[in-house]
């Protein structure tokens, strides 16, 4: 009778513990998926604020270095507090005029460049930070998926492990087993049940930063997007010449091009043109002045300054050349990390996986009828949760080299007319 009693409950454990492998959970909560996650984090993003200010000081920029030299006030007085006829204002000369800079060598010009390539600059700079944003969101989401993934699987370890230990109980009471039994399969309930405690500690974590990234709330994530492997996009034919990537590094190249031509139109010096009237006080007349001055480039004729804007040049040449270099090893090193992941994703939870699952069924068969020991079972299920556990980490390897692929093989904007 004893014997018919824990048959029954063993089959119990079998029963539910495949039953919580095969039921899909269900959630009564609003999927949010990946899509409505990325169009939720463009609509306020710190980041993008930042851009967007970026892009606006940039074009203020472009006003100020339209703007010319302001004239000069002149006020002079000669000939006063002196001695003899000179003493107090009786042969005083006042003198009152405007000085105006003129600017030579196309400096406005140079500054105008200089602005506009600044606006180029800034307004890449608002897509990349989009596209950075883009990469951050989905990164946070296959995270935040991937711990919602592993409670699950916890949750059905714990299940295994709590029926596993009820029949271990049994069988230790009906004589069939050493006390020992229930002593390995009470220490595998407690590691299931601290599992699912760490589980549901890291979900809580990654639900929380992405609902940070969002704004909103975060509930159930889309489980069937995760388990979903797509074909992987290809690196673009044309390289990465018309990447994002390519573009930053581009305007910077552009930048410092017109850095070194304003550092060659400073070496020009500006005239300043004045003209005044004189009041002669011992005749009441007044006469006119005019004045014209240029500065004498002894000291500083502006050489260092060409010298320093032509090796910042071929400094920003040779980084293009590095972050291309870097942009096409970081976009093979993400396809062939999206493939080997999509492997090990497809075997995990594939055949791996039913062969772990029926490995598990079998060892729980042979446990109910006493052919298979319990080390046996508590084998066959930790190589089951292993091959579970695999294919989640092969699932979130695979997005995450996904989400680098499509980061680093964005297109840039097509150029914008800056002309004002």
């Amino acid at each position: 009778m004893h014997r018919i009693i824990a048959a029954i409950m063993v089959a119990g454990v079998c029963a539910s513990s495949l039953q919580a492998q095969t039921r899909p959970p269900v959630s009564a909560e609003p999927v949010l998926t990946l899509a409505e996650a990325l169009a939720r984090s463009g609509a306020s993003s710190p980041f993008q604020d930042a851009a967007s200010a970026g892009v606006r000081a940039a074009e203020a920029q472009r006003r100020v270095a339209a703007l010319r030299p302001n004239p000069s006030i002149i006020a002079e007085a000669e000939n006063v507090a002196g001695t003899g006829i000179y003493r107090g204002l009786r042969s005083s000369e006042t003198t009152v005029g405007v000085a105006l800079p003129l600017e030579r060598g196309g400096k406005c010009g140079a500054r105008i460049a200089l602005a506009e390539a600044q606006i180029g600059r800034a307004s890449l700079q608002a897509d990349i930070a989009r596209a950075d944003l883009r990469l951050r969101v989905t990164q946070t989401y296959i995270v935040a998926v991937a711990a919602q993934r592993r409670i699950g699987v916890a949750r059905e370890q714990l299940g295994i492990a709590s029926e596993v230990l009820r029949a271990a109980s049994v069988r230790v009471r009906t004589g069939r087993a050493s006390p020992l039994e229930e002593q390995r399969a009470d220490v595998a309930h407690v590691a299931a049940d601290g599992a699912v405690e760490r589980a549901e500690r890291s979900a809580a974590v990654a639900s929380a930063n992405l609902a940070r990234l969002l704004g909103i709330p975060v509930g159930t994530l889309d489980v069937a997007w995760f388990q979903q492997l797509d074909a992987i996009r290809q690196s673009p034919a044309a390289g990465t010449a018309g990447t994002l990537t390519a573009a930053a590094a581009r305007a910077d190249l552009n930048t410092a091009a017109a850095q070194v031509r304003l550092a060659r139109s400073q070496r020009v010096p500006d005239l300043t043109l004045s003209a005044s009237a004189r009041r002669l006080e011992q005749t009441n007349d007044v006469a006119a002045v005019f004045g014209v001055s240029i500065p004498l480039a002894v000291f500083n004729g502006g050489r260092s300054a060409v010298a320093v804007a032509d090796a910042q040049r071929d400094q920003s040449a040779a980084l293009r050349r590095v972050a291309l270099l870097d942009a096409e090893q970081g976009i093979a090193d993400a396809l062939v990390d999206a493939a080997n992941a999509a492997t090990t994703a497809r075997n995990a939870a594939g055949p791996a996986l039913a062969a772990a699952q029926e490995a598990a069924r079998i060892a729980r068969i042979g446990y109910r009828e006493g052919t298979f020991g319990q080390l046996d079972l508590l084998d066959a299920e930790r190589t089951l949760l292993d091959t579970r556990t695999a294919a989640i980490d092969a699932l979130t390897a695979y997005h995450d080299a996904q989400a680098r692929l499509e980061r680093l093989t964005a297109d840039a904007p097509s150029p914008k007319d800056t002309d004002r």
